[in-house]
């Protein structure tokens, strides 16, 4: 026994075990044959033990048995469309017989397929399979190997900005791709390691590319709502490849796929929310969101690789295209920071965040902004008063529009405030709201003057009315005698109802205050027009020195 399993084990058995196409009943074959030729070896030990007629009879036998046995088998096609791929095995090399054909025949294997559309690199170990064919038409142990095929095929890229060129290639590549998409989201799909790595090539080819110049204006730094947006040619493909990278992140093992989704993988990814089309923007967004909540390793990078996108569009280009959707992104991930938070997350706000209201196309993106900043404060309220000093910091001076967009998010922290932050930023805050009611743009200080009419905002005004009612008194009395809208007027008239209500005595003393202040400010006036009128009859007396020649002098170096 220790011999024939010696003998079945031999190196003929062991490529007949380890050739993958072969089916098992050529193994059962080969392994008939090992057994016989260990027959024909103990031919001699035989003959040493029995009488000369004996050994003459089994020799015989022995002889006649081993002359019915095929010595070579028919070399078959390494491509044959019904037959087993031998590649360089010695064993297969030989010319071919009926029986040999009639066996290939039996096998149930589909076509092979060019090697120069799938690499040995992620085929390795893999029976390729025509990627023309439907999941529907192979087995289901085939269905693994036709994945990896189909997406193989869609590697290649071709050139949509003309309908007409290689409209067949194109079609087809669609098809293909819906196939793939409605076959992982039956869950069929299993992402083993050369599904990982095919999924992924293929979605790189696809979707990383350069886009083409920007024909945008150079003062916005991406669509405004003036500016109609533009759409990608190409989308038909990329929709269906955005579609099948989206379910794959969705259902994908985060350890067995952290190898190709990596580092280098999601700069890629992160450089396409430049794109121009604002449907790739919301997928790539979706994606995004799946890759930070289920590969947990990579959140720090991504956090970091963001950052530097708004340090690059805040203090050098003030273009980018992308910016409202990072934004909507990490507007979720703030709200999942852990507490307390970390000085990490605290430098991106102060670094990233608050000098995103820097940029003229704030607009584009100040809802998204906005969200962020207030998603913080509620995880701190401690931060209330370094992001109002902020705001304060990049406030419009003659842009009326983000004026009002600040005033909007002013009013919003503000809601959220302490009051011992309150009391903290409440001077400097107070003194740029009353430029805000003295402005001549209406809707400026008709906005400015609507934070009264927030509860939490009034109550905080009424508990600090000692500090902020002579900071705003001067504001609200000049707009009573110089501004020109109506609606402001009225609204003014309402406030000093309300600061009458809180405490008539201050506002009496802050009426008698501006009134000595206005009169010293006559009197200064008077004096400054008696001065000039002095200097004038001065000058009227001294007498003009027309024909004096001005001196020419000399200068030597």
């Amino acid at each position: 026994p220790h011999s024939l399993k010696s003998s079945l084990l031999s190196p003929l058995f062991k490529k007949a075990v380890n050739s993958k196409s072969l089916s098992l009943s050529l193994i059962a074959t080969f392994s008939f044959l090992c057994l016989l030729k260990h027959l024909s070896s103990l031919q001699v030990s035989l003959i040493s033990r029995v009488s000369c007629a004996e050994n003459c009879c089994i020799t015989a036998m022995l002889k006649q048995i081993l002359s019915k046995i095929p010595r070579k088998f028919p070399k078959s096609d390494p491509l044959d469309s019904t037959g087993i791929d031998c590649g360089n095995d010695s064993t297969c090399s030989g010319p071919s017989t009926n029986g040999g054909n009639s066996f290939s025949s039996r096998l149930n294997v589909v076509k092979r397929v060019s090697s120069a559309v799938f690499p040995a690199s992620i085929m390795a170990g893999m029976e390729a399979v025509d990627p023309h064919l439907s999941f529907k038409d192979v087995s289901n142990l085939q269905k693994q190997n036709l994945f990896v095929s189909k997406l193989n095929l869609c590697c290649e890229v071709s050139d949509c900005s003309d309908p007409d060129k290689n409209a067949v290639q194109q079609d087809l590549k669609h098809q293909v791709l819906i196939d793939l998409v409605d076959f992982v989201s039956s869950g069929s799909a299993k992402f083993t390691e050369p599904a990982i790595a095919a999924i992924c090539k293929m979605c790189a080819n696809n979707l990383f590319r350069v886009f083409p110049p920007k024909y945008r204006t150079v003062n916005t730094g991406g669509e405004t709502e003036d500016e109609e947006p533009m759409f990608d040619p190409a989308w038909s493909h990329l929709q269906s490849v955005y579609d099948l990278l989206l379910r794959f992140v969705s259902s994908v093992d985060a350890k067995a796929a952290k190898k190709h989704v990596d580092h280098a993988f999601i700069l890629r990814l992160l450089e396409l929310f430049d794109s121009v089309d604002p449907r790739e923007r919301d997928c790539l967004k979706t994606i995004l969101h799946r890759i930070y909540g289920k590969f947990m390793v990579h959140r720090p990078f991504i956090r970091k690789a963001v950052s530097n996108i708004i340090y690059h569009f805040v203090f050098e280009t003030e273009r980018h295209n992308g910016i409202a959707e990072l934004l909507e992104i990490f507007g979720s991930v703030i709200s999942g920071f852990a507490l307390p938070l970390k000085e990490e997350h605290k430098i991106f706000l102060w670094r990233a965040l608050i000098p995103l209201h820097k940029p003229k196309s704030v607009g584009i993106y100040h809802q998204q902004l906005s969200y962020c900043v207030v998603q913080f404060i509620e995880k701190d309220p401690r931060l209330t008063s370094p992001v109002i000093k902020g705001l304060l910091k990049y406030w419009p001076v003659t842009n009326s529009q983000k004026e009002l967009m600040f005033i909007s998010e002013l009013e919003e922290i503000l809601e959220m405030t302490g009051m011992d932050e309150f009391q903290k930023i409440m001077v400097p805050l107070f003194r740029r709201i009353r430029r805000c009611l003295n402005s001549s743009h209406y809707q400026v200080a008709e906005r400015a003057h609507l934070l009264w009419n927030n509860e939490r905002i009034l109550k905080l005004i009424e508990h600090n009315r000692q500090v902020i009612v002579p900071l705003v008194f001067s504001a609200l009395e000049q707009n009573t005698l110089n501004h020109w809208n109506q609606s402001v007027l009225i609204q003014t008239q309402h406030i000093r109802k309300m600061f009458c209500e809180m405490d008539e005595e201050l506002v009496l003393a802050c009426q008698r205050k501006l009134e000595e202040q206005d009169s010293l400010s006559s009197v200064e006036a008077e004096k400054r027009r008696l001065t000039w009128e002095r200097l004038e009859n001065a000058a009227d007396l001294q007498p003009r020195a027309d024909n004096i020649l001005p001196v020419s002098c000399s200068v030597t170096c």
